[in-house]
């Protein structure tokens, strides 16, 4: 579906927003805590590294059921899942993660949840939840 301006409509496929606030309240905050901290403890060994990076990327899934991979670009009425973008050279991810990621993943990941205290602040920390995966490993 174009607009008028012959442009492609892109949405993001999520759950409801009542379906992210309740999962958030009831299970979301604690198993996200719980999830973050085994990925950053399995980051401190080089063997669990990757297996804590995949963890950090996903965190927004289990704090609020959302992929901010997963993108929907409706066009003249198809629907069309956008899921791989071009990624940063994989030696530059990697000194970004060993050198920033972690730790500042780290600290963005507990203001969001600081944040995410208030239902005015929520939606603030879900957005700031989506951005993890960038912010870990430049991931895209």
């Amino acid at each position: 579906m174009k607009t008028s301006e012959g442009q492609s409509i892109v949405t993001r496929r999520q759950p409801g927003c009542l379906i992210q606030i309740v999962w958030f309240a009831l299970i979301g905050w604690w198993a996200g805590q719980a999830w973050a901290a085994i990925a950053w403890f399995l980051c401190i060994t080089v063997v669990g590294m990757p297996l804590g990076v995949m963890m950090l990327n996903n965190v927004p899934k289990i704090i609020a059921l959302r992929d901010p991979s997963d993108v929907m670009v409706v066009q003249r009425g198809e629907h069309m899942i956008v899921r791989e973008l071009p990624q940063v050279n994989i030696m530059l991810r990697a000194l970004y993660f060993l050198l920033i990621g972690w730790w500042l993943s780290l600290i963005w990941i507990e203001l969001a949840f600081v944040v995410s205290l208030t239902i005015i602040g929520l939606p603030l920390g879900f957005w700031m939840f989506d951005l993890v995966p960038a912010l870990v490993s430049l991931k895209r």
